[in-house]
């Protein structure tokens, strides 16, 4: 099992024809992933030719679907171009929109998160690596290669850190990661992933992890102690962050003690989350439960 993604997920991409578009295809081919077109209105009836054969591009994600009963679109556009690219992918009926696009408009974001919400189709992102089920499919930007399938859920709000954990706990193995992303608006939160990982059978533990910023992680905690009974172990970065400061991502905005690393880390105790100083020290809390 997995969440949001598995090995019968149809893939197409949004944006598959542009560099990053073609290079990450490329590795999420390599990975398993079954990408089933691209769309590129300008390039409608023609295909991008990858070791694992030709991807076919239509005209529009309609098209595609109609054509390939893809579910899954994964979105490399500009950030200019990103809404309507979203907007289509919804209007067009697709189940689940993973958006990878950094530096999107807020307005944007929560215009098109609006629409996702009336129309019952879950996005993923903005500004986020993406999902991946390892040895299943990979819809995104995560490295295939770092861990293998295993019983551990994870969650991140952060796209660097969750390859680390990853990789710090590649001898347990993953049942899915997901990047949520760490705008001020993003389609799947800290909370839809908790609850889609308690749901699943083959997710025994869930690292989750956050950054200083907003109330986020708070408002997990609570949805934890309340709704979770499998082990999570949690992670929140920014303790040395200067208060009043931006840190890198748009989210993460720290104004007095309202979303400290600390504050965030005592709420998540309180909710009987184990929380490590560091990204090693929270893996080493994960091997202590599954061993």
């Amino acid at each position: 099992m997995a969440i949001f993604i598995n090995e019968d997920s149809k893939v197409i991409v949004q944006g598959m024809t542009g560099s990053e578009g073609q290079k990450h295809t490329t590795r999420m081919l390599a990975s398993g992933t079954n990408v089933v077109g691209g769309v590129n209105p300008r390039k409608a009836g023609t295909s991008v030719t990858f070791e694992q054969g030709d991807v076919p591009v239509f005209g529009s994600v309609a098209d595609a679907i109609a054509t390939t009963g893809a579910n899954v679109s994964v979105i490399f556009v500009p950030p200019a171009f990103t809404k309507a690219a979203v907007v289509e992918a919804i209007e067009a009926g697709m189940p689940l929109v993973v958006i990878i696009t950094e530096g999107v408009p807020v307005a944007d974001s929560a215009e098109f998160f609006a629409l996702a919400q009336a129309k019952g189709v879950r996005l993923v992102g903005p500004n986020c690596p993406g999902i991946i089920s390892p040895g299943k499919s990979n819809v995104g930007i995560i490295p295939a290669d770092i861990t293998g399938p295993g019983k551990i859920g994870l969650v991140s709000k952060s796209g660097t850190l969750t390859y680390q954990m990853m990789y710090e706990l590649k001898d347990f193995g993953f049942s899915t990661a997901v990047g949520i992303g760490g705008d001020p608006v993003i389609g799947t939160t800290h909370i839809d992933a908790l609850a889609a990982f308690e749901a699943d059978p083959d997710t025994e533990a869930i690292v989750m992890i956050g950054e200083i910023g907003g109330d986020a992680e708070e408002r997990a905690a609570a949805y934890i102690k309340e709704n979770v009974t499998k082990p999570v172990v949690g992670y929140v970065a920014g303790f040395t962050a200067p208060e009043g400061k931006t840190m890198g991502h748009a989210g993460a905005i720290v104004s007095g003690s309202s979303g400290t690393a600390q504050a965030k880390k005592e709420a998540l105790e309180a909710a009987g989350v184990k929380v490590g100083k560091t990204p090693s020290a929270t893996a080493e809390l994960m091997r202590e439960i599954l061993s």
